[in-house]
């Protein structure tokens, strides 16, 4: 039997044990496995491991779209990690390119993915508070967010959990040095059926400017002598 006398629940199943390149390449064969590619039932999760993956066409967005993750780790992204004011230029251009890239993504999961249940963020230094506000205005279905060593994440976007996460059951913010323990509490006390955990992130060092690392420094020196 050759592959495209198969049904299409058959094809469906076959193509979930592919990963998105493999699914790709399968569907530039003939016209009706193109058709299982671009069926949306295919497409309830979705991971990406670095951000040149956000920009492929080897994937689809649209309202079956369940859960997504996003994560990567390697060693040059760390970069994007980095407070602004210490970057050179290159590597400032560097995380422009990434920053344009995860928005523009984000942007397009608003728009698509209405149904969006759980969201995994971790290692993405350019994932904004503004995102993620767009993102719990979109997807009002959303039960998990996760977000992990996400450097510009503050208490913004705490504050929008607490007014647009309406059916979140978990919130994690681990490492996530800009958020207080003040917009913890916050979240704690307006959502208490919401399972929050912030391992490390509200005894991080935030991001501050040098002119403000001197003062603090100053007045720590004072309090010392």
């Amino acid at each position: 039997m050759h592959i495209t006398q198969l049904n299409r629940e058959c094809l469906l199943h076959l193509f979930s044990f592919l990963d998105k390149n493999s699914r790709k390449n399968l569907a530039k064969t003939c016209h009706k496995l193109l058709e299982v590619f671009e069926d949306p039932l295919l497409w309830s999760l979705l991971n990406f491991n670095s951000p040149v993956e956000l920009k492929k066409d080897n994937f689809l967005l649209g309202p079956a779209l369940k859960y997504l993750s996003i994560c990567w780790y390697s060693e040059r992204v760390k970069v994007c990690n980095i407070e602004d004011w210490m970057k050179n230029s290159f590597q400032r251009d560097f995380c422009n390119r990434h920053e344009n890239t995860v928005r523009d993504f984000l942007l397009q999961v608003c728009n698509r993915c209405p149904n969006l249940l759980s969201l995994t963020l971790s290692g993405c230094g350019h994932v904004t508070d503004d995102s993620i506000l767009l993102l719990l205005r979109s997807c009002p279905k959303l039960r998990t967010l996760k977000l992990e060593n996400c450097v510009r994440i503050t208490d913004r976007t705490l504050q929008a959990v607490t007014l647009h996460g309406g059916a979140l059951h978990t919130l994690h913010v681990d490492f996530c040095r800009n958020i207080t323990q003040a917009g913890l509490q916050r979240v704690r006390e307006q959502c208490p059926s919401v399972m929050l955990r912030a391992e490390r992130s509200a005894n991080m060092i935030p991001d501050s400017q040098p002119g403000k690392k001197l003062m603090l420094e100053r007045a720590s020196r004072k309090l010392v002598q």
